[in-house]
């Protein structure tokens, strides 16, 4: 009896859907000026926005991080308990570039009053955030506009 329970348990299995991988769920693509192609994790939720690259050790090559706000505003980002240096760019509804903070640094501080607080400076709806110095490797200006 147990072996069929375990092979009717196998056959079902087998006849779902392939489970997407989280990369799958949430990626989509960024094309910049230059043409060149970024896939991002796409974050909408606030719990997911708040997070977003904590505790995370690397950003892989050629990857990035959007976060996609319900409305345009003077949005401000830290990296507490981030680990890894970000270029963090502000767009505009229109997905044009209105800031950039390249090589943010991982705060260090204990607790997260210690961080400083970057961007804010112009209205934005998107904040897309990639390796530290890829901002200045790809060319990326205030003024260009993005696609995706």
């Amino acid at each position: 009896m147990k072996w069929f329970v375990l092979a009717l348990c196998l056959l079902l299995a087998a006849c779902g859907a392939k489970p997407e991988s989280l990369d799958d769920v949430s990626a989509q693509r960024v094309i910049l000026p230059s043409g060149q192609q970024i896939q991002v994790e796409t974050m909408m939720k606030q719990k997911d926005m708040m997070s977003g690259m904590q505790y995370r050790d690397v950003m892989p090559p050629g990857r990035g991080m959007l976060f996609v706000h319900a409305r345009a505003g003077r949005y401000t980002y830290w990296t507490h308990l981030v680990r890894v240096p970000l270029d963090i760019i502000w767009l505009d509804r229109e997905k044009r570039i209105v800031e950039i903070s390249p090589d943010t640094p991982p705060c260090t501080a204990k607790d997260a009053v210690g961080c400083p607080m970057y961007g804010g400076h112009a209205v934005a709806r998107f904040v897309l955030e990639l390796n530290g110095g890829l901002a200045e490797r790809y060319g990326l200006k205030v003024g260009q506009q993005l696609s995706f």
